[in-house]
């Protein structure tokens, strides 16, 4: 049998506040990348949809936090097998500020297991995707 190979265009938020970044952890649903990992919130695009609007429904989808307001910052390519699939993945990153309120995956099912802020120098022993690392980059820390 032939492998799948899948294309996605998905919408990360990088969010900051202090010395921490927002992340969540992913869950045995997740379609790309391995469970376990530390993620950014966000996900793929859905037809039809603005990458802000996926990026807004995503945030509160994961975070249970909505966006004030988000600006690109940089689009990067990966490559990932998982569940019989290759995935080509586009990845749109986004610098948001968010409205204030409390932590909580609204999503049951999804791909996200937890969220949480967590302090950026503790970040250099964590197990993080190919975006979360990415985004320290962009962000300066890396």
């Amino acid at each position: 049998m032939a492998e799948q190979v899948r294309s996605r265009i998905s919408a990360y938020a990088i969010a900051t506040a202090g010395e921490q970044l927002l992340l969540t952890r992913l869950s045995e649903a997740s379609p790309v990348f391995l469970p376990g990992l530390w993620h950014l919130p966000g996900g793929g695009i859905d037809p039809g949809e603005q990458p802000g609007e996926t990026l807004a429904r995503e945030m509160w989808e994961e975070t249970g936090l909505e966006l004030a307001s988000a600006r690109l910052v940089d689009a990067r390519s990966y490559t990932a097998h998982r569940l019989g699939v290759h995935w080509h993945l586009v990845a749109l990153f986004y610098r948001v500020e968010l409205k204030s309120g409390t932590l909580k995956v609204i999503e049951t099912g999804g791909s996200t297991a937890e969220v949480r802020w967590l302090p950026l120098p503790d970040l250099v022993d964590a197990v993080l995707s190919p975006a979360a690392i990415d985004a320290l980059g962009m962000i300066g820390r890396r």
